[in-house]
């Protein structure tokens, strides 16, 4: 069995209507099996294209789409036919407000995982949308057999919690659909998430054609030691450049588990009864807002 996970991150720019965003994700999606993928990560609400900016927020709200609407079963069925998983975001409708959500469909077309996007940005336009309530993980049936897989999606990068959480209920493989500038801060935080919990992070941006949006894809690994090296290595081993395009990194499954079962970081010397005050859910330091949703 082998033991290279192909990840394609489809870095494309949004149509101008649902219709068209779901042609042009099918026709990416076929040319990452053709590139040899076993999973295909779409950017941050493909449905609508994250316009979500500059608009009334009854606008882009109208344009949520159902869980298990044509757009989305679409794309468990296209997962079925080409044998590879696919993980499609989508702007979720709801009873209320919608949620910013990521379905993984796996290779036989069978939807694994449900995420919804926990730290919403309140500060802007996302305050009109609903929190998701947890993080996941699903075992995802691959070429190269079972793997753990978990998700973020773009703000949660900025709290170590969300890679935690998904590391603690064994994610190996952590997708994380994007929408913002991946400067060089941001990229810092994918490092530390995958460099802290020896988990392997794959993020898909939009590309520099799209407002405040850059490219800039990456993958790490995780693994940021070799016995064969005297230091330690970087652990990117796929960063795009702002063009478009369907982006392919092969990530070594084998050596990121002997990595997870010798090395030091992530669960092995955590000290859980010290960390109460990260459950408190106001804490008094001069820095700290008051105004935020719990």
């Amino acid at each position: 069995m082998r033991q290279i996970l192909k990840i394609a991150l489809l870095q494309i720019a949004p149509c101008a209507t649902l219709q068209e965003n779901g042609e042009k994700g099918i026709a990416c999606c076929r040319q990452a099996k053709q590139m040899g993928a076993d999973i295909a990560l779409f950017p941050e609400m493909w449905s609508s294209g994250y316009r979500i900016y500059g608009r009334p927020a009854e606008e882009w709200k109208a344009e949520a789409v159902e869980p298990d609407g044509g757009f989305v079963r679409t794309f468990g069925a296209l997962a079925g036919e080409l044998g590879m998983a696919i993980g499609i975001t989508f702007l979720e409708k709801t009873g209320g407000d919608p949620r910013n959500t990521m379905v993984l469909f796996d290779r036989f077309g069978e939807r694994k995982l449900t995420y919804a996007k926990v730290h919403t940005c309140d500060f802007d336009a996302e305050r009109n949308l609903t929190p998701g309530e947890d993080f996941y993980v699903a075992d995802l049936d691959t070429e190269c057999g079972p793997l753990k897989v978990g998700a973020m999606i773009c703000y949660d990068r900025e709290f170590p919690e969300s890679a935690r959480i998904l590391m603690l209920k064994g994610a190996e493989l952590i997708l994380v659909p994007n929408a913002c500038p991946m400067e060089i801060n941001r990229l810092s935080q994918l490092r530390a998430r995958a460099y802290e919990n020896m988990t392997a992070i794959a993020t898909c941006n939009y590309p520099e054609t799209v407002p405040d949006c850059q490219g800039r894809s990456s993958v790490f690994d995780g693994v940021a030691y070799l016995p064969e090296l005297s230091g330690s290595r970087d652990t990117c081993i796929l960063l795009a450049d702002g063009k478009e395009g369907v982006y392919l990194a092969e990530l070594d499954l084998a050596r990121l588990r002997r990595y997870r079962e010798t090395e030091v970081h992530g669960n092995a010397y955590r000290h859980p009864k010290k960390y109460g005050i990260l459950t408190e859910t106001r804490i008094e330091a001069p820095f700290i807002r008051e105004d935020y949703r719990e």
